[in-house]
Parts: C-alpha cells; sequence; structure tokens
C-alpha cells in the first residue's frame, strides 16, 4: 500500500506539472513541455539461476516542468519471451511513474537520470504449470535524448527496474519521442 500511495504522489505530481507548463520552448527537442514516444526495451531478467533477455515495447507521456525536470508515465507489455531449460520466462506488463532529471545543454543531446517507482508482472511457464508475479520497486536509470527534429528526438536509455534479495529487471531501451 505505501508503493501504491508513493506512485499516486508521482502522478499527481506529474498531473500538477503538466497544468504549469507555459507554452514556451522549455526543452530544446520540443516546441512545448509535452511530449510522448514509444521504446524497445531489451530486458534482462535475473532471478536465482535463471538468466532471461525477453523484450518489451512500451508508451510514455510527460510534461517537461522546467528545462531540467520532467515527469512521465509509462506503461509496456512484453513482446519477446526466453525459454530456458523447458520454462518460458517473460514480463507480462510493467507501469510506473517517474521524474527526469535533464542536464539541458546547447548541443542536440541531452543526458537525463530518472528515478520513480515501477510495478512489473513476471511469468515463467513450463508443462508443469505456470507462476505468475508482480512486485513494485523503485527504479533509476540514465539515458539521453537526441535531437533528429524540433518535434522529434531518439533516446537511449538503460535502467534497472526492480531489486531485491535474489532478483533483478535491468533494461537498455531505444525509442523515439514526439515533443508538442
Amino acid at each position: 500500500m505505501k508503493h501504491a500511495r508513493s506512485i499516486a504522489v508521482v502522478f499527481a505530481t506529474g498531473l500538477a506539472a503538466a497544468g504549469t507548463t507555459s507554452a514556451q520552448d522549455m526543452y530544446k527537442s520540443g516546441v512545448g513541455g509535452l511530449y510522448t514516444g514509444l521504446n524497445y526495451t531489451f530486458v534482462n531478467l535475473e532471478s536465482g539461476n535463471a538468466d532471461a533477455d525477453v523484450g518489451t515495447l512500451s508508451a510514455k507521456v510527460g510534461a517537461m516542468a522546467t528545462p531540467y525536470l520532467g515527469i512521465e508515465a509509462r506503461g509496456g507489455f512484453g513482446v519477446d519471451d526466453e525459454r530456458i531449460g523447458g520454462v518460458d520466462y517473460s514480463l507480462d506488463n510493467f507501469f510506473g511513474g517517474y521524474a527526469t532529471f535533464n542536464l539541458a545543454n546547447e548541443s542536440p543531446i541531452t543526458p537525463y537520470a530518472i528515478l520513480g517507482f515501477t510495478r512489473v508482472e513476471i511469468e515463467a511457464s513450463s508443462v508443469l504449470g505456470t507462476a505468475t508475479e508482480d512486485e513494485t520497486d523503485v527504479s533509476y536509470g540514465i539515458g539521453m535524448n537526441m535531437e533528429f527534429a524540433p518535434n522529434l528526438s531518439g533516446n537511449l536509455e538503460y535502467m534497472r527496474y526492480y531489486e531485491d534479495g535474489d532478483a533483478e529487471i535491468d533494461g537498455l531501451g531505444v525509442g523515439i519521442q514526439f515533443n508538442f
């Protein structure tokens, strides 16, 4: 329940920031402060002896509250599973709320750090049955946006979505972002 409240606070902050975003060009790769995007992420699931590489497709929507701070929500689902020893591993779906801390500069590349909460649902299935687990954790990472055109940019990002004593979910994502 504590994580649900934290996610609600991140989303509420994002909505408040989106409402106060001005119409001026706050982010060099867009005309305004609002953006949306699509990402493909190469995800590594590690749990005990299992080490599976799966793929996800996700969408994001966000607002640049300032040139240095963005608030966004993301959601996605698995599109590529891996079979190891007769067991299929997949990341069924995930969603979360995040803050991005951008190093705004004059070049077409903007590095950033990202911090937030992610809820993940993972699945392992075999002839013996299916096991599904969903967890929420603090997520963090680094990335960079690269401006292609005034309203279009690409991004590359590493993110640690989930971590506990014997499980980790990491991802390397590539994507495209549309700015409004």
